[in-house]
């Protein structure tokens, strides 16, 4: 009873510190432990390949995020899943701009992309999302935020080994090279956000 009185306190105490640092609607931005995600890091020349917006359910922060399937996690635990557990957490640097009903639209429209499978193949139609997908589309269709322009397939860095193997795997002989896309890289490298942790 004593070590689980002990871990609730330490969550507790760790969801207070988030609270200090970080807000509904903030990225977080990490490196995942996988083949895809070494891949992706070649492809934007990025120690990023996987984010998430952060949003807070009775006071406990979460990260929502396209996995498979779409849906959320504890931040802590995101936290733990990442390489040596590094993060970046940024923020939309205009608050007159995202106020808490636009927090609150960004919210609903995550929340409505809950279920949806994972998307492997990094298409941009709305049936499947990947991470970088899930967060530009939530700032855009819920508050005509674009946190940064999309480029097709052909603009980034796919001509290295572990690109091209994945690229192998998933399209075969249909590279889709004008398919438009975004990155974890190009949302981090978005002017429109500061870095706050």
């Amino acid at each position: 009873m004593k070590i689980l009185t002990s871990l609730l306190f330490v969550l507790l105490l760790s969801c207070q510190n988030f609270a200090q640092k970080f807000k509904d609607g903030d990225i977080i931005f990490q490196s995942s432990p996988s083949q895809q995600s070494a891949a992706i890091e070649e492809a934007t020349k990025s120690p990023y390949s996987h984010c998430g917006i952060i949003f807070y359910e009775n006071g406990v922060p979460y990260v929502y995020e396209a996995i498979q399937p779409v849906g959320k996690r504890l931040l802590t635990d995101w936290i733990e899943s990442g390489v040596n557990e590094m993060y970046v957490v940024k923020r939309f640097k205009d608050s007159t701009v995202l106020g808490a009903t636009e927090i609150l639209l960004l919210k609903n429209y995550a929340v409505s992309q809950f279920g949806k499978n994972y998307d492997g193949v990094f298409n941009w139609s709305d049936k499947e999302m990947y991470c970088s997908e899930l967060v530009y589309k939530s700032y855009w269709n819920a508050c005509h935020i674009k946190l940064a322009k999309t480029l097709p397939l052909r603009d980034f860095n796919i001509d290295g080994p572990i690109v091209r193997k994945v690229m192998n795997q998933r399209y075969g002989n249909e590279i889709p090279y004008d398919e438009p896309m975004i990155s974890p890289e190009q949302l981090f490298n978005s002017p429109q956000l500061i870095t706050i942790n």
